[in-house]
């Protein structure tokens, strides 16, 4: 007797059915089930196959060749020689192992030419039958791909995973077509110097200089090198960028050691113009044409920038004829960068208004700069020998607390280190938003209202992407992320959370250059005293093809609806629903009702380590009349005692899926682990955490004030929960309702806390933050151990419903009343001693011990009369509530696995309610009654 993981029928009828089984002893099983002969009618085993060190997950059979195939827990593929399964006897040999997963291989498919594997590495893996990897799929999120389909005519495979997400991806040859990395032989074509700098003006012309200063074209497309021009004033030290004009001509521009730049066409060299800017030497030149959009926009004039010492920018306009010819230089404007060690700039863009410019430096700075009148002193002149600085740098770095300061050329404003220390590698505009990389591993959206930069969110890509080098916007809308994983070049698409393309160049600390079109990419870099590129084409059908978008890598922790939204096509209702997940991200979902098709607006992934929890402020979270724009504030808290605050802004948009985008605008970022984190001599000190801590969000100052803490409970507190009574004079009282570990509801009077902290804050050093909580109002042992879930509900003036779900299935229902003072409330914490508390007691309660058979993790009060509860036992449980307690009304099954939160919302235009469910996946159900 033993247990079969896997099972394989081959045959067509009775007579000739054979089944071959995989079983947790590591072998396969051969029986014919015809061939019964004992009385039993039980059916003897016919061979045993051994060779896996592992359970066997997956048997596959090619009648045509004879092979049989199986994928084990191993982490290995083994192809059979078994012939016909159906003769008796038959000889079988092992010729084939293949190993190349990093964890269990779920399931294994045999074709003509290929092997296809899954496994829990979240990669499909296609072999050729010498046991070669012919191509690797990745792009699923989380740990698995659970099931894999082929389609021999298209050469397609289909794959879904645990992240709920369905991918196809094209079998027929290598998706990335070309000769992939190739040398140059630049030391056959000159003996003269070594490659020192290059920058690809289009995926046809590569520019390179030598440290002998001399500068050679390259030309892609029919494999030839040129000589351009020879300069010694340009050797040991050079700066080199070059930029293609609307005509197709090329304009260069080269900086060097002792100030001087020289600008001149391609095709034209003689022709350059050579100018001394500055007295040492040149720290950054770059090329920034124009948005399409500005006013200023002008096709025979390009802007040239440089920085020098004492962080000089300056900005030149270069006027140049149609033919390409350099006209004219014109010093246009003159900025200064902050005071840093390292004070030059990396990148530049234009916004499309004209009326300002995003700088990116070397600190890790964005800084904003006007380019309108009164900016500087411009000259209107032609330049030719004026000099800007002095030989010496400062090596002052102000750090986080840099200043703005007033003078000419100054920025208007200064995101200080938001990269990091590294350095910015881009900027760029899209769409309405900046968007800046860095070497800290992420990119940012960004946009500029009123004149000042703000950030909207941060994301990172790929794990071990920790260069982002730039981003590319594709026709379409896709954005690519460029950077350095390692050693490695990396194209990475967050859409698909694939890298699309790696090239092993050693490594950003060298010159490189990328371009790309919709058909063909470009990698060009130096390398061991040569240029190597590396060059590919793009087939639009062989990209992998997205048929559902993936949710969540993991399981989900928490889900929250947020509000209705009504598209500008029709006026149809979407819900909008925030879920998180042990994956450490964010996820905001659109549900459309009439199809039942739900849509990824946002994915938010500023968390370090799992985000248990959400809540929101400002969301019409009880399903109202839906609106043309929702706006709301998104806390989430998880892993590592981290909490995060966001804005979103959900909006009609015709262009976007589902009819509807959303802006997420990162506001806040606390960690309670922090100071504890830099203390020193941990070992001497005991580290008491307080389970319950009252916060101030500060959203202009985005900034989390911490206002009250508490040690009451001494225990883990698993919900909260804020109600907030007005009485009929016009007081209002806030209460605070914690649940614990050891079961029971302790209900705090925080109003007068707040007033405390709101004077604190108006006149600091009166009086110090936190303050205590005290002692709770009322402590009520609802359950005998941990509380689950927790919900309250306003019933009439005064009386709320307290309902809550335990660890032992049951669910607790009571009535609590608010009784306030009469006497003004204390403004001081010591007459708040003296000043009589709020007084909440219990009307009513009730409760079913056996509500569920496992934990009951989600519960809410629909109506006065009804509530709804779901557990572990994936059940979700309706329920009367009349003045002899809960009474059951209706139950279902649910199909998520461990479900860990429930929310609810009235369903509109139809009657009833939407419970939507979250643990191992999402479920929205529609409760008529």
């Amino acid at each position: 007797m033993c247990i079969i993981y896997s099972a394989c029928l081959v045959g067509k009828d009775w007579q000739e059915l054979v089944l071959v089984a995989g079983t947790v002893f590591n072998q396969l099983v051969i029986w014919h089930p015809a061939d019964f002969t004992s009385e039993e009618r039980r059916v003897k085993v016919e061979r045993r196959i051994s060779g896996h060190s592992g359970v066997i997950f997956s048997i596959c059979y090619m009648e045509s060749k004879g092979l049989l195939a199986s994928a084990s827990d191993d982490r290995s593929i083994r192809v059979w020689r078994v012939g016909d399964l159906r003769a008796p006897h038959s000889l079988v040999q092992c010729i084939l192992v293949c190993y190349g997963h990093q964890s269990r291989v779920w399931s294994v498919r045999l074709l003509d030419n290929y092997i296809i594997s899954i496994g829990e590495d979240s990669a499909c893996i296609v072999w050729n039958y010498i046991g070669e990897i012919v191509q690797t799929f990745k792009g699923h999120k989380g740990r698995s791909i659970r099931a894999v389909a082929i389609h021999k005519t298209q050469a397609w495979v289909i794959t879904g995973g645990a992240d709920s997400g369905i991918r196809l991806w094209p079998l027929k040859g290598n998706r990335l077509l070309g000769n992939g990395v190739s040398p140059l032989s630049f030391g056959l074509f000159t003996k003269k110097g070594s490659p020192k700098a290059l920058t690809l003006v289009s995926p046809s012309w590569l520019l390179v200089m030598t440290d002998v200063g001399a500068i050679y074209l390259y030309d892609l497309t029919i494999k030839q090198w040129k000589f351009i021009l020879e300069d010694i004033n340009y050797q040991s030290y050079s700066l080199l960028d070059a930029v293609q004009l609307l005509g197709g001509s090329v304009i260069c521009a080269l900086g060097n050691l002792e100030g001087h730049i020289k600008i001149f066409p391609l095709h034209y060299p003689q022709e350059a113009k050579e100018l001394k800017i500055y007295k040492g030497k040149v720290h950054g030149l770059s090329w920034v044409p124009r948005q399409p959009q500005d006013p200023g926009r002008n096709d025979l004039c390009c802007a040239l920038f440089a920085s020098g010492p004492e962080g000089v920018l300056l900005w030149l306009d270069v006027l140049f004829c149609p033919s390409g010819r350099v006209v004219k230089v014109m010093e246009q404007r003159r900025y200064i960068l902050p005071l840093c060690k390292q004070r030059w700039h990396t990148c530049l863009t234009f916004l499309p208004q004209g009326d300002f410019l995003v700088c990116g430096d070397r600190r890790g700075s964005l800084l904003l700069f006007p380019c309108g009148a009164g900016t500087a002193e411009p000259s209107g002149e032609e330049l030719g020998g004026k000099e800007s600085g002095s030989s010496a740098d400062s090596d002052v770095d102000h750090g986080p607390n840099h200043s703005l300061t007033r003078e000419v050329g100054a920025p208007v404003d200064l995101l200080f280190g938001i990269h990091g220390k590294q350095g910015v590698t881009s900027v760029t505009f899209h769409r309405g938003y900046v968007y800046s990389t860095g070497r800290d591993g992420s990119f940012q959206q960004l946009c500029v209202q009123g004149g000042r930069l703000q950030p909207l969110w941060k994301q990172k890509p790929c794990k071990g992407m920790d260069w982002v080098a730039g981003l590319s916007f594709a026709p379409d809308g896709n954005l690519l992320v460029l950077g350095f994983h390692s050693t490695d070049f990396v194209v990475w698409s967050p859409r698909t959370h694939e890298k699309l393309h790696i090239v092993p160049c050693g490594g950003g600390h060298r010159s490189w250059g990328y371009a790309r079109t919709p058909a063909t990419v470009v990698f060009a870099y130096i390398k061991t005293g040569d240029v190597m590129v590396y060059q590919a084409q793009e087939e639009g059908s062989c990209c992998q093809a997205v048929l559902k978008e993936s949710l969540h890598g993991r399981e989900l922790t928490c889900v929250r609806y947020i509000g209705a939204v009504r598209t500008q096509e029709g006026g149809n209702t979407i819900d909008i629903l925030a879920t998180s997940s042990e994956d450490t991200t964010v996820n905001i979902l659109a549900f459309v009702a009439a199809s039942s098709r739900v849509f990824l607006l946002a994915t938010i992934n500023n968390h370090i380590s799992s985000v248990r929890t959400l809540t929101l402020c400002g969301a019409n979270t009880t399903g109202g009349e839906s609106q043309a724009r929702l706006q709301s504030l998104l806390f989430s808290a998880g892993g590592r005692a981290e909490m995060q605050c966001y804005r979103l802004l959900v909006a009609a948009d015709l262009s976007a899926q589902a009819g509807l985008t959303c802006q997420v605008t990162h506001l806040i970022s606390h960690r309670l682990d922090e100071l504890w984190d830099r203390q020193k001599n941990k070992h001497k000190v005991v580290k008491v955490d307080p389970e319950t801590r009252l916060f101030l969000v500060g959203e202009l100052a985005q900034k989390l004030q911490l206002l009250a803490e508490s040690f009451y409970h001494r225990r883990c507190v698993l919900k909260i929960q804020t109600l907030t009574y007005e009485a009929e004079t016009g007081t209002r009282c806030v209460v605070l309702c914690s649940a614990a570990t050891d079961g029971s509801i302790a209900f705090w009077d925080i109003t007068a806390t707040l007033d405390h902290a709101l004077m604190v804050i108006k006149s600091p050093g009166r009086m110090q933050l936190p303050c205590d909580l005290g002692c709770p109002c009322l402590t009520i042992q609802a359950h005998s151990c941990g509380v689950n879930s927790l919900h309250i509900r306003e019933t009439c003036a005064g009386q709320y419903l307290v309902a809550s779900g335990s660890d032992d299935g049951s669910i607790h229902v009571c009535v609590v009343a608010i009784e306030m003072p009469l006497i003004p409330r204390a403004s001081s914490q010591e007459d708040r001693k003296l000043t009589p508390k709020t007084c909440v007691h219990v009307i009513q309660k009730f409760s079913v011990v056996s509500a569920h058979a496992a934990h009951v993790t989600g519960l809410r009060v629909l109506r006065p009369d009804l509530l709804v509860s779901a557990s572990v036992d994936q059940r979700l449980t309706f329920w009367s509530l009349g003045p002899a307690g809960l009474a059951f009304v209706s139950s279902r099954i649910c199909h998520v696995a461990d479900v860990s939160e429930i929310d609810c919302w009235a369903s509109k235009p139809c009657k009833g309610y939407h419970c939507v469910l979250s643990g191992q996946g999402l479920e929205i159900i529609h409760w008529t009654g």
